[in-house]
């Protein structure tokens, strides 16, 4: 069985060869406001699940690139979050996360260099820094909310993935 690609198909530009996505969310970047119910981050959410099982990934766009960010950063919020015991706490954790420095495509200790490409210049690699910010503090706000649910409190049904390696790959370095 192959793994699950985005349904995205359009999109308005691209930084690299990453998608620039138009993103619901409620923070500031280079990403244009959304008018669909579903975006990039919604999907890799559902397809998270079953996607974190693939050692291969076939990109097939620049939105699948998108969507293995996302679902790298994904893994990256379960296992900050294992350790949360309210929501609160894990909202905190998350924003802690999404602003703390972080590689992209180009970048020697970048995990999926063969992937991504090079950002062309500074401002290039400028406004990818943005739009991957972006993307971290809207992806951690939903798994924080899908990990506690209504409730405030965790739900093992997420939390269990947290080990799980997509593509047998890391966003942290190793030991981390």
């Amino acid at each position: 069985m192959p793994a699950y690609h985005s349904q995205i198909k359009d999109f308005p530009s691209a930084i690299g060869n990453l998608a620039l996505l138009p993103l619901r969310t409620q923070y500031r970047g280079p990403a244009p406001a959304a008018n669909a119910e579903q975006d990039i981050i919604d999907e890799a959410l559902y397809y998270f699940k079953a996607n974190v099982f693939f050692r291969t990934y076939e990109v097939k766009s620049e939105v699948d690139r998108v969507l293995i960010y996302v679902t790298l950063y994904i893994s990256e919020c379960l296992k900050k979050l294992q350790r949360c015991s309210n929501k609160a706490q894990a909202q905190q954790e998350m924003y802690t996360l999404a602003i703390s420095k972080f590689d992209i495509p180009g970048d020697k200790t970048f995990p999926l260099n063969t992937v991504y490409a090079k950002p062309r210049d500074a401002t290039e690699a400028d406004l990818m820094r943005q739009y991957i910010l972006q993307l971290r503090q809207e992806t951690g706000l939903r798994v924080a909310e899908k990990a506690f649910g209504a409730d405030g409190k965790p739900n093992k049904w997420w939390l269990c993935f947290a080990k799980k390696k997509f593509m047998d790959k890391s966003l942290s370095g190793p030991g981390q």
